[in-house]
């Protein structure tokens, strides 16, 4: 029989095999799944690793020790000026009357006292909970007045043996604290993030509303 009569009897032009059609659809699907898993590694783990630098700080600090030899918690080295102003990080004067000279064989405060206070020196210390230049944030509003437990911020610093390592973003320069570690912004805690939205949500919860820009933006 010759091709004009398959033509005539009008048979269908030969058609890839199902088999091959399927190996196919395979392949893509594989190259997809591939290319979607090395997406999520890249973003999920090697961008927040680039993203961020991880600092030192001049020298670790115990702060379960201090809080065992202080009367007033947090207040006693963290305190409020006569003004009500929130004073911060203790100053040199703050620590230098304790540590006039070295009360232990601990490397660190050798380092505090060799130094930063024989050579009157403030210790630069990197603020893990700095906000951007835009953002105002009263402590006397939160701890004075709404009564505030610092750890539902700072988490439970207090009984911590030692500093934990200071990222920051290289992008912004500020901590990643205030991001949160994790790079999708969840949370599981009140202190894992200080994110406007963890404000507005506190505020939303405790006080019926979020409040007006102004009241954070200067």
């Amino acid at each position: 029989m010759t091709t004009s009569d398959h033509k005539a009897k009008g048979d269908a032009p030969d058609k890839a095999p199902k088999g091959r059609e399927g190996s196919s659809f395979g392949i893509i699907v594989s190259f997809f799944l591939i290319g979607f898993g090395l997406s999520m590694a890249v973003g999920w783990i090697a961008f927040p690793k680039l993203l961020y630098s991880e600092k030192q700080q001049p020298f670790d600090f115990n702060h379960a020790i201090h809080m065992d030899l202080v009367d007033e918690g947090c207040e006693s080295c963290h305190l409020f000026r006569e003004d009500g102003t929130y004073a911060g990080v203790p100053t040199l004067d703050q620590c230098s009357g304790c540590h006039e000279d070295a009360q232990s064989d601990s490397p660190d405060e050798e380092i505090f006292v060799n130094e930063y206070v024989a050579n009157q020196q403030e210790v630069p210390w990197l603020i893990y909970s700095k906000q951007p230049d835009c953002v105002f944030f009263s402590h006397a509003v939160h701890v004075k007045t709404a009564e505030m437990e610092c750890a539902e911020c700072h988490g439970d610093i207090g009984t911590s043996e030692s500093l934990k390592v200071y990222r920051e973003n290289r992008i912004t320069g500020y901590s990643q604290d205030i991001w949160g570690a994790n790079i999708a912004g969840l949370k599981k805690n009140t202190w894992d993030r200080m994110k406007m939205d963890d404000c507005g949500s506190c505020h939303l919860e405790r006080m019926g509303s979020k409040g007006p820009c102004f009241q954070c933006h200067k």
